[in-house]
């Protein structure tokens, strides 16, 4: 899978041990920073890698910052994108089979490595099931493309 990833500096150590495991597991990944501990402006990062998943240049992505908060909102301006922030491997893998997100939020004050590299697996391997989420998924698109309800 061809895979974006990006943080915040305080998301920077939890980011290089990510991008390893899904490196190793055989994806794709591309790094959108930061590329050290120096401080940025999440939101600067989370713009950058949702306009790509949004254009179709990734088939999803993962933002990381100290709560995953901020880059979930960050990434949800976005038109065309569904981030879901995620601290345990149940909402990761709805995130993916119920709302269709292509990105997931994690926050590396919150969640430790090994669970955080759980998290990516339950939602790596999990894809939109449809059926009763459809018209949900599609209600959101509908609203965000200005049709009114």
């Amino acid at each position: 899978m061809k895979l974006a990833i990006g943080c915040d500096e305080a998301a920077y150590d939890l980011k290089q041990t990510l991008k390893k495991h899904m490196i190793d597991a055989g994806h794709e990944v591309t790094d959108f920073g930061t590329h050290d501990a120096q401080p940025v402006l999440y939101p600067d990062v989370a713009f950058a890698v949702a306009e790509q998943v949004a254009g179709g240049a990734y088939e999803r992505a993962l933002l990381l910052c100290g709560t995953g908060i901020g880059m979930a909102i960050s990434a949800n301006k976005v038109k065309g994108v569904r981030a879901a922030q995620c601290h345990d491997t149940y909402s990761a893998e709805r995130a993916s089979r119920s709302n269709d997100a292509q990105i997931i939020t994690i926050g590396a004050r919150v969640v430790g490595p090994e669970l955080a590299k759980s998290i990516v697996d339950a939602w790596l391997r999990s894809g939109f099931d449809g059926g009763r989420s459809q018209p949900k998924v599609d209600l959101i698109q509908a609203y965000e493309a200005g049709h009114s309800l």
